[in-house]
């Protein structure tokens, strides 16, 4: 069971595969998991923005959730599926099926379409963990793409009232208040942030990543998990700084194009060839092409090279 103590790391956010006529490639998807699996991450995650939970119906959910937790359940490793709908009873029948499925964890965003109160917030919460039982819910608070910011007060509040929701990915707060926010959310849940902030954030109580450049090279994020558990920051920092310029000048064209997320994900996969997944993501959202995968991996080749190199499985070097 999830707890407070394991319910950390570098987990992996599985982007779905799917077929040019964008139906569900499952024999692609499960290889996909198997491999995150067998490359030692310690949690695999869908159902949320990588996931593309925002394109599928119910029926599809269910076929990828069963997938995922067949998978992550032969290899004997924790799976968490994102339940967010716009409205509770949607959730509710998501995390209801997950739970029944096995799922160690689900994750949630407050709805969305509407701005939601703050009484209104608690008892949702309180809803979703009642239909779920013990099974430990994670809050994802997406940012900008909220009607309603959760802030520290609130966050601590849910906590208070539904001790079950102990974990959060993301911090909604301007970058200057991130560490100060950290310190005490930290307090009452374990934290996933992104990757690049692990080494500051880390220091501030930061346990984790629900993560997209771990299967880039899983090798070497799987190091920096280490080094986030040992407090080495000194060398944590270093990676952290590859990674920053990685997401903010590697990736800097394909998000000028307007591709976001889910998109990026797929790129990052391909990039050294550790994930299978087609490129596509479901319409009407844009996607990456093949150009751009060439122009990511060689612009790798030029700077960082060793995310290119699965053979590695140590990350001990920084140069």
């Amino acid at each position: 069971m999830l707890t407070r103590e394991n319910f950390r790391g570098i987990w992996a956010g599985v982007p779905v595969a799917w077929n040019d006529d964008e139906s569900f490639d499952e024999k692609t998807y499960r290889k996909d998991i198997e491999s995150c699996c067998a490359a030692g991450i310690p949690g695999i995650y869908t159902g949320g923005t990588t996931g593309e939970f925002y394109a599928q119906e119910f029926e599809e959910f269910c076929r990828i959730t069963d997938a995922t937790i067949a998978e992550c359940k032969n290899a004997g490793v924790f799976v968490m599926i994102g339940c967010t709908s716009t409205y509770t009873g949607g959730v509710l029948r998501k995390a209801s099926y997950a739970v029944e499925r096995g799922a160690d964890a689900i994750q949630i965003a407050l709805p969305f379409w509407m701005s939601v109160p703050d009484d209104c917030v608690i008892q949702f919460f309180y809803d979703v963990s009642k239909a779920v039982g013990k099974t430990p819910v994670s809050i994802y608070c997406a940012g900008d793409r909220m009607k309603k910011n959760l802030s520290v007060a609130l966050l601590k509040e849910i906590n208070r009232k539904v001790p079950s929701v102990f974990h959060i990915k993301g911090i909604n707060v301007p970058d200057e208040e991130k560490e100060n926010a950290c310190l005490e959310l930290s307090k009452n849940f374990n934290i996933f942030v992104g990757e690049h902030l692990l080494s500051g954030l880390g220091r501030c109580g930061a346990a984790g990543s629900c993560s997209s450049l771990v299967y880039l090279n899983p090798f070497i994020l799987l190091h920096m998990q280490q080094l986030l558990f040992e407090q080495n920051w000194s060398e944590l920092d270093l990676w952290c700084e590859k990674l920053h310029l990685i997401i903010f000048e590697g990736l800097k064209t394909v998000i000028e194009k307007g591709c976001e997320d889910s998109a990026i994900d797929r790129l990052i996969g391909r990039s050294a060839g550790f994930l299978k997944t087609s490129l596509r993501c479901r319409k009407p959202y844009p996607f990456c092409t093949e150009k751009d995968l060439e122009e990511f991996r060689c612009w790798l080749g030029r700077n960082f090279p060793e995310f290119l190199n699965l053979n590695r499985k140590n990350g001990n070097k920084t140069d």
